[in-house]
């Protein structure tokens, strides 16, 4: 079944772009949630919690053709989960935190079918290794404000302050939305995408993905 349209509860405009990729219809109306982190909650717990309280909060606005999609990013450093900064000195401290270190960015998808109210959560976590960026560099890149809107105050995809020294998994996870993970679901909820999504994905990031066969095989 490829007649479907996808309800993104989510105002990111990333999230946007990359969903655009697929081919698919959408419209945005991100849900609003308390995302606070519950007493010794684990980071795997949260954010796959997140995802699914914003896919069922979103239901009240779905059509009953519209695929509910929603989603969540963390980094998490050490244990430590790193969210958007709150300001220039938080940015700042977080960048110096990651600088020349691996941290692991996590995203869970959760896709609510309204047909038949079934409700799937998947996560894609991912190390990623920063570079020795030098402290004029953090001060630039804040300057730039690009930060403030992005778990860890960075965005991995920035052609300027180019963070990730190292990096080898899903780059669109890191962005805020793994597709082949959404692929995957959808094809086992019964809906086809005739998109080569792996191919957009990696053309539109100018990234050779070495892991997507492995995610859209993986039962």
């Amino acid at each position: 079944m490829t007649d479907m349209e996808i309800l993104l509860a989510s105002n990111s405009p990333r999230r946007r772009q990359l969903l655009s990729w697929t081919g698919l219809r959408f419209r945005v109306c991100p849900a609003n949630i308390n995302e606070e982190q519950k007493h010794a909650e684990n980071a795997d717990d949260y954010v796959m919690r997140l995802a699914e309280s914003k896919a069922r909060a979103a239901k009240e606005f779905a059509k009953p053709h519209e695929i509910i999609l929603a989603a969540d990013t963390i980094v998490v450093d050490g244990g430590e989960i790193l969210g958007k900064p709150a300001d220039e000195a938080d940015a700042k401290r977080m960048l110096k935190q990651l600088r020349g270190r691996v941290h692991h960015v996590s995203t869970a998808i959760a896709v609510f079918n309204p047909l038949d109210a079934d409700l799937k959560v998947d996560k894609c976590s991912s190390p990623v290794k920063m570079r020795a960026y030098q402290e004029d560099e953090v001060n630039q890149y804040i300057a730039s404000r690009d930060p403030f809107d992005k778990a860890g105050g960075y965005a991995i995809q920035h052609p300027v302050f180019d963070p990730v020294e190292a990096f080898h998994d899903c780059f669109a996870s890191v962005m805020g939305l793994p597709l082949c993970h959404f692929v995957r679901i959808l094809k086992i909820i019964g809906f086809e995408i005739p998109a080569d999504v792996p191919n957009n994905c990696q053309t539109q990031l100018q990234y050779e993905c070495p892991v997507f066969a492995l995610i859209l095989n993986d039962k």
